[in-house]
This record gives structure tokens, sequence and C-alpha cells, in this order.
């Protein structure tokens, strides 16, 4: 049995990437706020501008 994969809108993703790179969160932080995973896409674009700075 396959799980379904979940969407984020835009609105979510750009809050997800605030928490991290405006407010300072974890990525772990943030996924567990947002009740998703670490690797969820919106934490990986976060994690992204984060890198590049």
């Amino acid at each position: 049995m396959s799980r379904q994969r979940r969407s984020f809108s835009p609105e979510f993703k750009l809050d997800a990437a605030r928490l991290v790179v405006d407010q300072g969160y974890s990525i772990a932080e943030s996924a567990h706020s947002l009740d998703v995973g670490t690797t969820a896409p919106p934490l990986d674009e976060a994690a992204r501008v984060r890198a590049w700075g």
C-alpha cells in the first residue's frame, strides 16, 4: 500500500521558509511545529536559502 504525497500551498511554503530563514528556527523545530517531516519540500527550500545566505 503506497502513501499519497502531501501537497503544500505557496503560502504554506513561504511561511515554513520564513520560520527558518527569518525567525532562526532549526529545520527540526520548524518541521515539528508545522507537523511535517524534516525533508518536506518547504523546509528543503528554506535550508537551501539559509545555506546560500
